[in-house]
C-alpha cells in the first residue's frame, strides 16, 4: 500500500514528466482499519484521486461469521494457518465482541452485517469503488445490494462508538 508521501511523489513525477496522472489508489480500508483516512483520503481529495479499497469486509470479520468465544468454523479462512495470516491481527475477542455489538444496528437498519459494512465503506466520499471476494453467488447479489444505501447519521456514530476500542487509525 502507498503512503500519502509516495502518492505526492508518483503524482509529482506523473507532472514532471507529462504522462498520464494516477486517478487511483488501492488500499485497505474497512470499519476497522481506518489508517488512510489521516493523510492518503486528504492528498487524494485535493488532487483528485479515487480510491479502490480492498478488505472492505476486513478478510470477512464485518460479516459477523466469526463469533467471540468461538473457534472459526472448519473451512474457513480463520481456520487455515495457511491463508489467514491477514485476519490474525483481527482474530481477537477485543475485535469480535466489537463486531459482534453491530449486529443490533445492522437490523435496526434492515441490512446485513456485510452490506453494513459495505454501504459504510461507500458512504466515504473519495471511495471510488470497493473490491469484494465473494466465493457464493448469494454473497455477491448481498453485497451488491449495499450499493446506494444512505446510513442514517445516528448508526454511523452508534458504528464508530462500538469500534471505539479496536479501529486502527495508524
Amino acid at each position: 500500500e502507498w503512503t500519502a508521501g509516495q502518492i505526492g511523489d508518483a503524482l509529482r513525477l506523473a507532472r514532471e514528466m507529462n504522462l498520464d496522472r494516477i486517478v487511483s489508489n488501492q488500499p485497505r480500508y474497512n470499519m476497522i482499519q481506518r489508517q488512510i483516512e489521516a493523510e492518503v483520503v486528504p492528498l487524494s481529495e485535493r488532487e483528485g484521486v479515487g480510491q479502490v479499497v480492498f478488505s472492505p469486509l476486513a478478510q470477512g470479520i464485518l460479516t459477523g461469521k466469526y463469533r467471540p468465544g468461538e473457534a472459526p468454523e472448519e473451512n474457513t479462512r480463520a481456520a487455515d494457518p495457511e491463508s489467514n495470516r491477514f485476519m490474525q491481527q483481527l482474530m481477537n475477542e477485543d475485535v469480535l465482541s466489537a463486531v459482534d455489538g453491530l449486529r443490533v444496528i445492522a437490523r435496526e437498519t434492515g441490512l446485513t452485517m456485510s452490506q453494513l459494512a459495505l454501504a459504510w465503506v461507500l458512504r466515504q466520499e473519495n471511495v471510488s469503488s470497493a473490491i469484494i471476494g465473494a466465493s457464493r453467488p448469494e454473497q455477491v447479489e448481498d453485497n451488491a445490494a449495499a450499493s446506494g444505501v444512505e446510513l442514517p447519521p445516528d448508526a454511523l456514530s452508534r458504528i464508530d462508538g462500538m469500534l471505539e476500542g479496536v479501529i486502527q487509525r495508524g
